[in-house]
């Protein structure tokens, strides 16, 4: 069986490597959401293939000024975003590494503050989501969304169309589409959050509409082998309720089928929290239902260590293994992983906004950490 460490083709990318660094919001975007050249430093810090990621997946980056939910993210709808992703891909391809950018639209997770003329956020359906965002003030609930009118959607497809084409233009090796964790794609898909009685709701092929137009798009755009998809079929995160979510991430995996993605990269439980939340009471989700449905390289997420890591790809359950917090402290994880040696701590104060403390400045194995 493979280790985690050896080599993989996943669609038209080659990595070094089936570690891979799962999408961290950090909120360190410059103004006008342009990215910096401190984030260019601090994905260049794991991207050599011989200590860090085969592949990195960037922060969530909106594909409209509606698609923002956070304060300091960065974009993709833009000529000066595009010059600002340019100089983290050119820094990243330095170092022999791979990457690629995740395409958000936050839906009903934002704040009239983020907002074009402080306007209420989008979503599927007029229901105020029960969370939080990072705002100016800190983390403040989320403002109450309207519902999308069916004439605007297509719009919607079309900007991350057109996110996809300036990523290849900034030099990204590829996109992933968020369609996890309660943004907006995530939302139409969900029976607890779309209520709507178009052709964008009621059953699960209504329902799955919007996502599989955007994979349409994107792939028709860039090339289903340059383009994966990030899910989270029980995730609670932003207030992501669904009655019955087997029968509908099977009909998604299996209209996913028929594009042979790059790789389907998915939230295992609940993000960021327990791996053992069930599709509904007493049923557990069988994940490898999409896996056998979908076809694609598959991409495990949430919790893992080298010893479940292992373990799974060993079991034939994932191809590749996805680490979140870890990178954020161990810019060498790659390194550590290999040699077994001690994971830095990571400083949860610094996750969310300000400079280098806490992002780029977390010691290596090299430079004589621990």
């Amino acid at each position: 069986m493979p280790s985690l460490f050896d080599p993989i083709r996943v669609g038209d990318i080659e990595l070094s490597s089936r570690i891979v660094m799962a999408p961290l919001t950090r909120n360190r975007a410059g103004a006008g959401q342009v990215p910096t050249a401190l984030m260019a430093e601090y994905y260049a810090q794991r991207a050599d293939p011989r200590t860090g990621a085969g592949l990195i997946v960037t922060e969530a980056t909106q594909i409209s000024q509606e698609g923002q939910g956070y304060l300091d993210t960065p974009g993709l709808f833009n000529a000066d975003q595009v010059a600002g992703w340019k100089q983290v891909t050119r820094a990243v391809h330095e170092r022999g590494g791979r990457i690629v950018t995740q395409l958000w639209h936050v839906g009903r997770v934002s704040h009239t503050s983020l907002q074009a003329n402080g306007a209420a956020p989008v979503a599927p359906s007029a229901i105020r989501a029960n969370t939080k965002t990072y705002v100016k003030e800190g983390f403040v609930p989320v403002s109450e969304p309207r519902e999308l009118r069916l004439d605007e959607i297509p719009r919607i497809v079309g900007q991350y169309r057109d996110a996809a084409n300036r990523a290849i233009e900034a030099g990204f090796d590829g996109v992933e589409i968020h369609g996890a964790n309660g943004y907006l794609l995530d939302q139409f898909l969900r029976d607890g959050i779309n209520h709507r009685t178009d052709i964008y709701g009621g059953s699960i092929e209504n329902r799955a509409r919007l996502l599989l137009e955007v994979v349409e798009a994107i792939t028709g755009a860039i090339g289903a082998g340059r383009t994966g998809l990030r899910l989270s079929p029980v995730t609670p995160a932003n207030d992501a309720r669904d009655s019955d979510p087997q029968p509908l991430f099977d009909y998604v995996a299996d209209q996913l089928g028929k594009y042979e993605l790059a790789y389907l990269h998915t939230v295992e439980g609940a993000t960021g929290g327990p791996r053992d939340v069930p599709a509904r009471e007493g049923v557990p989700f069988d994940y490898q239902s999409l896996r056998r449905r979908a076809g694609a390289p598959w991409v495990a997420n949430n919790g893992y260590d080298l010893t479940l890591a292992q373990a799974t790809l060993d079991s034939g359950a994932a191809d590749l293994i996805a680490f979140g917090r870890p990178f954020i402290s161990n810019p060498d994880l790659g390194a550590r992983l290999r040699l077994g040696a001690p994971l830095n701590k990571w400083n949860s104060g610094t996750f969310y906004g300000g400079a280098s403390e806490g992002y780029t400045d977390y010691p290596t194995l090299q430079a004589g950490a621990n």
